[in-house]
């Protein structure tokens, strides 16, 4: 059963998904179906926890950026959230995710 397609509009520092264009600021513009919000939704989610990991982890001066794991799943998860968008989004959000050069060949 194919699902009906909404307009959502993706703030991705506050990781806030909304239907109007109006309410705040947004970065970009996709097309979704529930079913993919809810995906988008899980990795805001997860992110989220793995900010707290990382912001603990910034008070342990002896761990190095680039040899923690908080960082490396971050970074993960934000590279699936910018790969979700890519396939949803519209091509001024297509562009614009091309022009960061965040993703490999395979997700675009």
């Amino acid at each position: 059963m194919e699902q009906n397609k909404k307009t959502y509009y993706i703030t991705i520092a506050h990781g806030q998904i909304s239907q109007s264009a109006t309410d705040s600021p947004w970065d970009f513009k996709i097309e979704a179906t529930d079913n993919e919000i809810h995906t988008l939704r899980e990795y805001f989610n997860q992110n989220y926890g793995t900010e707290w990991a990382g912001f603990w982890r910034a008070h342990v001066p002896f761990i190095e950026y680039h040899n923690d794991k908080s960082n490396d799943e971050y970074d993960s998860k934000i590279k699936k959230v910018y790969g979700l968008i890519y396939q949803l989004g519209d091509e001024e959000a297509k562009e614009h995710i091309e022009n960061m050069g965040i993703l490999n060949e395979e997700i675009q």
